[in-house]
């Protein structure tokens, strides 16, 4: 399923993102911000927040200690984290 939207973007953007599509990297306008959209929703999203507050209150009460960190894949990170 596909939706329309209507959006005010800056000249800029929009020039460089005409040029892109011309130049062959995508195949039309739609699909590049299709695809901007999805990797902006991606790399915002609610648990890789979460886990970059849970990095920082970790680094808050545990200072220099090494630290276990469960980031948002379930992946385990070991940081060593310093003082300010």
């Amino acid at each position: 399923m596909k939706a329309a939207i209507q959006a005010e973007l800056p000249q800029e953007l929009v020039t460089q993102a005409r040029a892109f599509v011309a130049q062959g990297w995508v195949g039309d306008f739609n699909e590049l911000l299709a695809e901007a959209l999805r990797r902006y929703l991606e790399s915002h999203s609610a648990r890789l927040a979460e886990s970059f507050i849970r990095e920082d209150v970790s680094w808050g009460l545990h200072g220099r200690e090494r630290v276990q960190i469960d980031d948002c894949c379930g992946v385990k990170l070991s940081c060593d984290y310093e003082s300010v």
